[in-house]
């Protein structure tokens, strides 16, 4: 592997599978929220133009950090190179978010 991993993340938003790739992911102090940085797009050939990529990239357009909720989180690898990100809808798939709260409140007493 280089000496700067590439992690891809699978996330779930509103409908959709995104597949991103970064540099950097750790916990957030927000609560909750895994923190991306340094998100990594392909350098393709002008020549041909991947839609699912190109609506990627205009999604996080001067975007240099994301916050995403953990319970949105389907997948993060380590991997050996980058791959081509990109968004698919979720119909048809079994992926839905997990309803359960994050912390269960204190009954009175």
């Amino acid at each position: 592997m280089s000496s700067t991993p590439i992690y891809k993340v699978i996330f779930y938003n509103q409908g959709q599978i995104f597949e991103i790739y970064a540099h950097q992911i750790y916990s957030s102090d927000l609560y909750g929220f895994v923190e991306i940085d340094e998100l990594v797009f392909g350098e393709r050939s002008q020549m041909l133009v991947d839609p699912s990529e190109e609506k990627l990239k205009s999604e996080f357009e001067g975007v240099s950090r994301s916050y995403i909720p953990m319970h949105s989180i389907v997948r993060i690898d380590e991997v050996a190179k980058e791959g081509v990100g990109k968004i698919s809808e979720a119909k048809g798939t079994n992926v839905s978010p997990f309803p359960t709260p994050a912390f269960t409140p204190k009954k009175p007493d």
